[in-house]
């Protein structure tokens, strides 16, 4: 039995009484002696030290040693009592905040929707390619406005300072100028950091999953654009989310707007970053914002007000085409014929009724230099927080843009690329699905395996190893248990916990005749198959 906390601290006291009184009178004994020897013999007959004060010194060192010896004892005692405390101290294990971990059935629906998204970025001609999780400091920095704040930085390693990525869209960027590239449509699956006020029941994390789809070269007007439109809309439709709206809108457009209503050019971006948040505030609250800490005047910040409260179709954009203060400022102009173009192409491909021309959409991003656009979902879902469902504000899901100017910024001589992409929010889709699921009752499989090698009675352990390597080698997904004589009821039951749809079921007098039984797990119907023909009868059922 290990020694209690108080039998360890009684242990020290003890010793360390002993040792105080053991040196103690050692030392008066040592003194006496010593005192007596220097009357009687103070040196030898040489005229050096005596024997007697040799003695002394030589029995002052074992007192040092036995001293030594028991400062050890001490601290071993002391070690022990520490070890103990150490293990007594409650430990809370728990993620980072703004983290999660992903259980196996949440990671079968995350990859289920990754796959989704991949095979819409597939048949848009879309590359897939990879970046560092981090960067240098100086690629990130001045990219991202006000949300410059939200980097995270690294220590200095090796001389370099470094970043972990905001984006994928920065390290795109950097890829392309470094490499030279002018022409690509490429496809970004990776994770991304931001140093924000998580919200997890909204899907809102520090380290999340970005899904990015972008069309690299000089294009004619709105073609590219309206196809990253278009690729949003197919996602959302094959994720079975619910309703959504695309909002658009244009920043030549807000620039324009901005110098119409007598807002300083060095305050376009952060009054834009101020526009960004109607869609989480209200005009009043962004209004102030605007006068107290932006600095505008009551009376521009009005007349802002007057526009980005605006959204429409075709109609609005021949209105403001017309108003007196925006028909004489060419950005504007050039801004409304590029969202005049875009809604003609997006009407085209389909997406009435799915898109709306909003002024309120700013995305305050500062390398957006043309077409902006956001997905939001028409009615609130209900998310799972924790195990309990309620109703909350997701946000947007999807948003991107046109950025003509970003990769000129990496290059020596100033080249630019122009790129637009679009930028799917993958984790609050999961947030949401994972809802939707559970509300449905809907129990997701873990993993996918095919069919289940059992044993009908003992001893068959080894056969059903000579089955699962034929179907392996075939590519058929199979298990079976690992022991070497499972009942029966026992893996009938696994079947259908595990949602698997079929059974091997391998057993004596079947196999005098060389054959098994394949049993459907849901109708419990079973037939006797051939051996040699089990991975095409297998196959034959799965396609049923």
């Amino acid at each position: 039995m290990s020694e209690t906390r108080e039998q360890i601290l009684e242990e020290i006291k003890i010793q360390a009484t002993k040792s105080s009184c053991s040196i103690a009178l050692q030392d008066n004994t040592n003194n006496k002696s010593d005192n007596n020897k220097t009357d009687n013999n103070d040196t030898d007959d040489r005229g050096g030290v005596s024997g007697g004060v040799g003695c002394a010194i030589k029995h002052r060192h074992l007192e040092l040693e036995k001293i030594d010896e028991e400062v050890s004892r001490l601290l071993l005692l002391k070690s022990k009592l520490g070890d103990e405390v150490s293990q007594m101290q409650k430990f809370i294990l728990k993620t980072p905040k703004g983290t999660r971990d992903y259980a196996p059935r949440q990671m079968m629906l995350r990859q289920t929707v990754l796959d989704k998204i991949v095979a819409v970025f597939k048949k848009h001609g879309g590359e897939a390619i990879d970046t560092p999780v981090f960067e240098l400091k100086e690629v990130l920095t001045g990219k991202y406005g006000e949300d410059s704040k939200l980097i995270y930085d690294l220590k200095d390693q090796g001389g370099e300072m470094l970043s972990l990525r905001y984006d994928l869209t920065v390290p795109l960027a950097r890829y392309l100028a470094m490499n030279k590239i002018s022409n690509i449509k490429r496809y970004h699956i990776a994770k991304v950091y931001r140093r924000d006020n998580p919200a997890m029941t909204r899907g809102r994390y520090r380290e999340f999953y970005q899904c990015d789809f972008d069309i690299a070269g000089a294009y004619d007007a709105m073609l590219s654009d309206s196809e990253c439109v278009k690729i949003v809309s197919e996602i959302l439709d094959v994720l079975h989310i619910g309703d959504y709206i695309i909002k658009l809108n244009h920043r030549q457009l807000l620039d324009g707007m901005f110098e119409a209503c007598g807002v300083p050019a060095d305050k376009f971006r952060s009054i834009c970053s101020a526009v960004d948040k109607l869609d989480k505030s209200t005009w009043l609250e962004v209004r102030k914002e605007m006068i107290e800490e932006k600095g505008l005047s009551p009376e521009t910040a009005d007349k802002i007000g007057e526009y980005v409260q605006l959204s429409g179709d075709n109609e609005l954009i021949e209105k403001l085409l017309a108003d007196e203060q925006l028909k004489n400022i060419p950005v504007a102009v050039k801004g409304l014929e590029d969202m005049q173009l875009l809604l003609k192409y997006c009407n085209i491909m389909g997406l009435n009724g799915k898109i709306i021309f909003d002024l309120s959409l700013a995305r305050g991003l500062d390398y957006y230099t043309g077409v902006i656009y956001e997905c939001v979902l028409k009615a609130e879902p209900k998310i799972l927080n924790g195990c309990n469902e309620q109703q909350d504000i997701i946000g947007s899901v999807a948003g991107g843009g046109r950025y003509d100017n970003l990769v000129g910024m990496f290059d020596a001589k100033g080249k630019k690329v122009p790129c637009v992409g679009v930028s799917i929010g993958v984790e609050r889709i999961f947030s949401v699905l994972e809802a939707k699921y559970a509300a449905a009752g809907i129990k997701q499989r873990t993993n996918e395996i095919e069919v289940m090698v059992i044993s009908a009675h003992k001893g068959l352990h080894e056969k059903r190893l000579s089955i699962l390597n034929v179907l392996w080698n075939q590519g058929i997904k199979a298990e079976h248990f690992y022991k070497l004589n499972p009942k029966l009821l026992n893996q009938l039951q696994y079947c259908e916990e595990n949602q698997i749809p079929l059974a091997v079921v391998v057993g004596d007098s079947e196999l005098a005749k060389g054959m098994v039984k394949l049993r459907e797990i849901s109708t419990r119907k079973e037939e006797d198959v051939l051996l040699t023909n089990l991975p095409d009868e297998i196959r034959k059922r799965l396609q049923c």
